[in-house]
């Protein structure tokens, strides 16, 4: 029996046992708003019930188990023969295994179905972010493979299966595969174009032989590999099975895992290539062309991914200061901790917001909406991916010390928190992206002044905004030195727009005020006290 000096009082439950979905009310608005009205009532049910998977003690431990059981590489068996397998926890291929039958791979072969994933996703991070990494690898196979019908006819309905097979056995003989991804190599990182895998044509048409290696590797033990290498025409895209039609394992040696910051229930992996067979995927010559759908995708998911980690994040903020009594009453009563989680809240909801609008612009796949997406993804994978990690670092001050303790699961989030930023292209790959976009293609530009317009007059400081970015884009030479800049500027005022548009009155106050008219600091927590931070925190708060 505990001792007098040991009894618990003052402090906050677990935040488990709730509806991550709907308790996330700027994330059921955003579903609502994308979705046509035949669609909802059919998605909200899946995504509540989603929701209240990722809620539940259950997978919240098998988040916690996966974390602390990272993957283990088996190179070889008791006999010295080549495996190169990884072996992962089961609570890894239970929570892997719900994803997929959660229809997170399956966004292209139904009505809506990138918002309905992209919410979907948004959530299952929450839960634990590492095996979103071939969840993503897998959806974004697809706009890749479409380059070819007969690969895309072959294997996009696997692909796009939500039945999840963990056995390695030929492709054609499960009903449903994961994809993994390698474009960088050491010498070149995100110069792909300077990556020295050769591949070389053999008699069946269409057919190559790789030599070479890779120095990220996503995902080793998916069925398939979208991957670049240099053929005879120059950069090409091919897909590399992990076991060919035969049953005979395809040369794939996987030389080490990578001891990750975060990140640590997924495998990524160093692998090389030595006589590895690869089917072509799109033309030679134009790898990066073809492969370039699926990195749009995955950045996507970055952005889905740090929104789903800033929402967390908050949550658990929120939720421990409205149980914790300091000072004479709950921590969420008191100005300056309501500012502070007001200010998280607000770039919480920001990040969601966006993200969804940009889902919904892949359902509507129109001209204009296509454009939109060439601009806004880079940018918003730019700027959202930066603020996950000042805002988790932020919700687990507001823990106090027992934020830096790993039972809080706050330290997991922080670590989590860099990687959407760095991987899929790090910050400056982003903005000359950007740049590029405003050069080259006119109707980009044309498509987010649009989205950006439908907001004006609404609020005097958005307003002046946009004027200020119209300036900057009138002068785009010798651009690249204030890239940043010019896309920070990019996403902080589409954010704006929509928030105008959409957001409870409280909340796009609170962001035009701070983010557009420089009424705030450079910490969270310097909003403007005339603002009613009461009710931004009170939107926040996951009701369990």
């Amino acid at each position: 029996m505990a001792g007098s000096t040991h009894t618990v009082t003052n402090q906050a439950p677990p935040l488990a046992g709730y509806d991550v979905f709907t308790t996330d009310r700027a994330l059921v608005a955003a579903v609502e708003r994308h979705l046509a009205p035949e669609l909802r009532e059919e998605a909200l049910g899946e995504l509540s019930g989603l929701g209240r998977s990722c809620g539940s003690a259950q997978v919240l431990e098998w988040g916690a188990q996966a974390n602390e059981n990272p993957p283990v590489l088996r190179t070889h068996d008791r006999y010295g023969h080549r495996l190169d397998e990884v072996d992962f926890h089961p609570a890894w291929h239970r929570l892997l295994g719900k994803g997929v039958s959660a229809g997170l791979t399956a966004a292209w072969t139904r009505p809506g179905g990138h918002v309905r994933r992209a919410a979907g996703f948004l959530l299952w991070t929450q839960a634990e972010a590492g095996n979103g990494c071939p969840l993503s690898m897998t959806h974004a196979a697809v706009p890749a493979l479409r380059a070819d019908p007969d690969l895309a006819a072959e294997w996009e309905p696997r692909l796009t299966s939500q039945v999840y097979d963990r056995e390695l056995r030929p492709a054609h003989l499960k009903a449903g595969v994961l994809f993994g991804m390698g474009m960088t190599e050491k010498q070149g990182g995100s110069d792909v174009r300077a990556g020295t895998t050769s591949a070389r044509p053999l008699a069946q048409d269409g057919t190559y032989e790789l030599t070479g290696h890779k120095w990220f590797c996503s995902a080793p033990m998916s069925d398939g590999f979208l991957v670049l290498a240099q053929a005879p025409g120059g950069l090409t895209c091919f897909l590399v099975p992990r076991v060919l039609a035969d049953g005979t394992r395809n040369v794939f040696l996987i030389q080490r895992l990578k001891d990750k910051l975060g990140n640590r229930s997924n495998a990524s992996a160093e692998v090389e290539f030595a006589g590895t067979w690869a089917r072509r995927v799109g033309e030679e010559g134009r790898g990066v062309r073809t492969i370039i759908g699926m990195v749009a995708a995955t950045r996507l998911d970055c952005v889905l991914g740090s929104a789903g980690l800033m929402r967390q994040a908050v949550a658990q903020a929120v939720h421990h200061c409205a149980h914790r009594e300091a000072f004479g009453g709950k921590l969420i009563d008191k100005p300056l901790m309501r500012n502070v989680l007001a200010d998280l809240a607000i770039e919480s909801e920001a990040a969601t917001t966006l993200a969804l609008r940009l889902a919904a612009a892949y359902d509507d796949g129109g001209e204009r909406e296509t454009a939109l997406l060439r601009l806004a993804v880079p940018a918003a994978k730019y700027w959202v991916t930066k603020r996950c990690a000042p805002v988790a670092v932020e919700a687990a001050e507001c823990l106090g010390g027992n934020g830096y303790v790993e039972e809080s699961g706050l330290p997991r989030l922080v670590r989590e928190s860099p990687l959407n930023s760095i991987w899929e292209g790090a910050g400056n790959v982003q903005a000359l992206d950007v740049l590029r976009a405003l050069g080259r293609e006119p109707l980009a530009l044309d498509a987010y002044l649009t989205e950006v317009g439908l907001a004006r007059g609404a609020d005097h400081r958005l307003d002046a905004a946009i004027r200020g970015l119209l300036t900057e884009l009138a002068d785009l030479e010798a651009a690249e030195g204030r890239a940043r800049r010019l896309v920070e500027r990019l996403a902080l005022v589409l954010q704006g727009s929509l928030l105008v548009r959409y957001a409870p009155p409280e909340v796009a106050d609170a962001f035009c005020a701070s983010r557009l008219g420089g009424d705030g600091g450079a910490a969270f927590g310097t909003l403007p006290p005339t603002l009613d931070l009461a009710s931004v925190v009170e939107r926040a708060r996951p009701v369990a």
